[in-house]
């Protein structure tokens, strides 16, 4: 915002308090509301400070009663989650089944400690779009936030008919801005990490893609073949939502995937 927005242009007549007061209610409106769930009070506080002054509002909890009952409330635009709460050691958890219950598209993020493979997967299987470990760069996050939520808005404005910037690879379309996938007309919802995985296998279908390709394409360390296998469940069962005879995503045995469409 300028300093014309406040007094005017030069000669212009300058914003009387009710209109600034609309103005900022607008502004307010327009905002992105950013929930976090963490027990530890100073990393809340830094996230909370970090992601404010990206210009986001953030409802900030310590537990996951506290969260629930911010959520009954209003639901966030995206939503950081830590695992661990107090006593409670799957509580992150909870709270995504939770929140993707009443919204299936929210983009959620687990921040935690727990990095080892079998709580990624999980996290994964409940439908996470990102799975952070700390300790992380308050900017980092910051622009992961920010991405996830220019998809989100993109898909949320792509339009159900043919867009003649995507990729079509048989009844596949892929729309690599909005990293939104169709099949056979029908929209996919994919999250980011597995819109990217998809995209790598079918650059070339018909040919095999090894699982350390698949790997670059999460953008995330430490991931295994488990992983890996995992996403591809994911990407497989999202498909047959839509269409029950979907087989178009081969195994290769010890080596990755194929993308093969009769």
């Amino acid at each position: 915002m300028t300093i014309d927005t406040f007094y005017g242009s030069p000669g212009q007549k300058p914003l009387e308090s009710g209109q600034l007061k609309a103005h900022f209610d607008q502004e307010k409106k327009l905002a992105k509301t950013i929930a976090i769930v963490e027990d530890d009070p100073d990393q809340r506080s830094n996230y909370k400070d970090a992601i404010t002054k990206k210009g986001y509002e953030v409802k900030a909890y310590g537990s996951r009663e506290e969260a629930l009952a911010g959520f009954d409330e209003q639901l966030p635009d995206l939503a950081i989650l830590d695992i661990i709460l107090g006593e409670e050691v799957d509580a992150g958890f909870q709270i995504c089944r939770d929140l993707l219950a009443r919204s299936p598209n929210l983009p959620v993020i687990f921040l935690t400690e727990r990095i080892d493979e079998i709580d990624k997967i999980s996290g994964l299987r409940l439908g996470a779009w990102d799975y952070l470990p700390k300790p992380i760069s308050l900017d980092y996050l910051a622009e992961r936030i920010s991405s996830l939520l220019r998809i989100n808005e993109a898909r949320d404005q792509e339009p159900q008919t043919d867009n003649p910037a995507a990729k079509l690879i048989g009844d596949l379309s892929l729309d690599q801005e909005a990293l939104l996938a169709s099949w056979k007309g029908e929209r996919i919802d994919l999250s980011g990490t597995e819109f990217r995985m998809l995209a790598k296998l079918v650059r070339m279908p018909g040919h095999a893609v090894s699982y350390e390709t698949l790997m670059n394409a999460t953008m995330q360390s430490l991931v295994t073949n488990n992983t890996i296998n995992t996403h591809m469940r994911n990407i497989r069962k999202k498909f047959e939502k839509t269409d029950a005879e979907f087989s178009c995503i081969k195994s290769e045995y010890g080596y990755g995937y194929r993308w093969s469409q009769p």
